[in-house]
């Protein structure tokens, strides 16, 4: 490279990064975007249900102060039948209103009646003073609290409710609720969801590690609170990896968790000092940003090297005229010569061409009666059918005939896209098709002359989830002349058996289609996938259907090869690629 073009091309490299740079920030901030809106979206969904199961049982305690059998249990501690009548009313009422747990607390603090009474963990007896949904009741008039339970071990949100006469405090009615059903939902969502208390712990998550675990070290006045109430159970309360990159009381900020970026969304929840948040991880947003500035700066690279090929083509053309006057000499010598073998070759070309196009219609022609003829005749027996049934007053499986018969439709319609895989190889990307639903759709458009000829079919696909990387479309053709084939090749046998089995292995499935007819003559054999090849009489085909399969199913990556059974029949094999889907 020259000196003096160094400077352009320095330039040049410069206006790349430059353009790099701008679609990597574009598309970093569209897909931030994008997050922000589906996390906001979440957040509205997930707070509107939580604050819905912790609220609706705000009603319970203070409707037991109205029950007799709860005040007059208040009055005489020591009634063993009125504790007996509490227990069992406890249970009633905690089984109906869906709550996990229903309980009474004398002034001391002292459990006298549960709904779980008759279980071995049950809370009767425990001295419960020192929980703070008791304290904040005592002082208060009302508590709520989130622990794991001090008999139980499972966690629970609980709501608590002075019982008074006057001033004088008489009693608490405590209930506990169980919010672990919201927290398995949440694992149906994308990304990762908390739900931190008011010490920053987190107390509900759908990643099991980051449970029972701050985000920042408590501090030695939360510790013996914690040490008090116990809210967390036996929990070793160890801080997470957790870097705010922005102060956490923004509703969006990012955090690195664990050594990954992500975007932390959170909203606070009503009548609670917790806080919900939403963790998306940034890693593909970031990846994409990466492949934008990739793609803009290839661009930008393109365009400089069009503009340099321009120059130089301009270049070029000056070379060119200056030099044209000295070889016109030369040109005006050669120009008969060229201009009498050019026409030459325009005239052997022209034949080349016209036999060419003369071959290729003839092939053509055949190939597409050949493939009219499945679906024309699939139409015919299901309209026929639709008739049937109409006049019967079936109206259902007139409509079935009839969405079949637009299937059919579409495939005529997709017929002369599918005649260019014969020549040409499809780039077009395909999706998983399940094999089940292509045999049998296969099978429904031939049912009728199986029942006709009273041929038996047996199919087995292990296991039934199998899939195959093929158009569904080119499996529903290749499957009907597979099946069209075997009725046909059935017809004088004693015994019709038509036997489609699929097996899975090594990211591949094979299926075979086996009949129980008198097999495929020796003759024929070697050259089955040749065109016009057939062994049906005049008239019946015309040897293209397996040629067309054979090239249905080279275009989907596999192969199709035909055998003769031991004990009779002929059984072809076709080789896709697929297996079993994940899920």
């Amino acid at each position: 490279m020259p000196w003096h073009g160094f400077p352009r091309w320095c330039a040049a490299l410069g206006l790349m990064l430059v353009v790099a740079y701008f679609g990597h920030q574009v598309a970093l901030q569209a897909g931030l975007m994008r997050l922000r809106e589906a996390a906001a979206h979440r957040l509205d969904m997930l707070a509107t249900g939580l604050e819905a199961d912790l609220s609706r049982f705000d009603y319970l305690p203070a409707l037991l102060e109205v029950t007799p059998v709860v005040p007059d249990l208040l009055e005489s501690p020591a009634d063993h039948q009125l504790r007996d009548a509490a227990n069992r009313y406890l249970g009633g009422v905690s089984a109906t209103a869906g709550a996990e747990m229903l309980f009474v607390l004398d002034a001391a603090g002292t459990s006298l009646a549960a709904s779980d009474w008759q279980e071995a963990g049950t809370t009767i007896g425990q001295d419960l003073s020192f929980r703070p949904y008791v304290i904040d009741a005592v002082q208060q008039g009302r508590g709520r609290f989130y622990g794991v339970g001090i008999t139980s071990r499972r966690p629970g949100y609980y709501l608590s409710y002075a019982l008074r006469r006057g001033n004088l405090l008489r009693g608490v009615v405590a209930v506990k609720v169980s919010i672990e059903d919201a927290e398995r939902a949440w694992r149906n969502l994308p990304g990762d969801v908390m739900l931190i208390d008011e010490r920053g712990v987190v107390i509900l998550s759908t990643r099991g590690d980051l449970k029972y675990r701050p985000v920042a070290p408590l501090q030695d006045s939360q510790r013996a609170e914690v040490q008090r109430s116990r809210p967390y159970g036996e929990a070793t309360l160890e801080p997470l990896d957790w870097v705010a990159l922005k102060a956490p009381a923004n509703e969006v900020h990012q955090v690195v968790l664990d050594g990954r970026l992500h975007l932390a969304s959170t909203r606070l929840l009503q009548h609670t000092p917790w806080r919900l948040v939403v963790l998306d991880d940034l890693a593909p947003v970031q990846a994409m940003a990466r492949y934008a500035a990739v793609t803009a700066s290839l661009a930008m690279a393109v365009l400089v090297l069009v503009g340099v090929t321009l120059w130089q083509r301009q270049r070029a053309m000056r070379h060119k005229l200056a030099s044209q006057a000295a070889l016109q000499a030369a040109h005006d010598s050669l120009e008969s010569t060229v201009a009498a073998r050019t026409a030459e070759l325009r005239a052997a070309q022209a034949d080349l061409i016209h036999a060419s196009k003369l071959a290729a219609l003839g092939q053509m022609s055949a190939g597409m009666v050949h493939e009219l003829n499945q679906p024309l005749t699939a139409m015919r027996t299901l309209s026929e059918s639709a008739g049937i049934l109409l006049d019967q007053d079936r109206p259902e499986e007139v409509r079935g005939n009839l969405r079949r018969i637009a299937g059919l439709v579409d495939r005529l319609a997709r017929l002369t896209s599918q005649l260019k895989t014969f020549a040409h190889k499809s780039d077009a990307p395909v999706a998983a098709v399940a094999l089940a639903r292509c045999i049998a759709d296969a099978q429904a458009l031939v049912g009728s002359e199986l029942q006709a000829r009273d041929i038996v079919v047996e199919v087995d696909v292990q296991p039934p989830g199998l899939s195959l990387l093929a158009d569904e479309a080119t499996m529903g053709s290749l499957l009907i002349n597979l099946f069209r084939n075997a009725i046909d090749a059935m017809q004088g046998a004693p015994q019709r058996m038509l036997s489609i089995r699929a097996r899975a292995s090594g990211g591949r499935v094979s299926l075979t289609v086996c009949d129980s007819g008198p097999g495929i003559r020796a003759d024929i054999l070697a050259r089955l996938f040749e065109p016009f090849v057939t062994s049906k009489p005049a008239g019946a085909g015309l040897g293209l259907g397996l040629v067309i399969s054979a090239q249905l199913v080279r275009g989907a990556g596999g192969s199709l090869q035909a055998a003769n059974r031991a004990e009779g029949g002929a059984c072809f094999t076709v080789d896709l690629p697929g297996g079993i889907p994940k899920e």
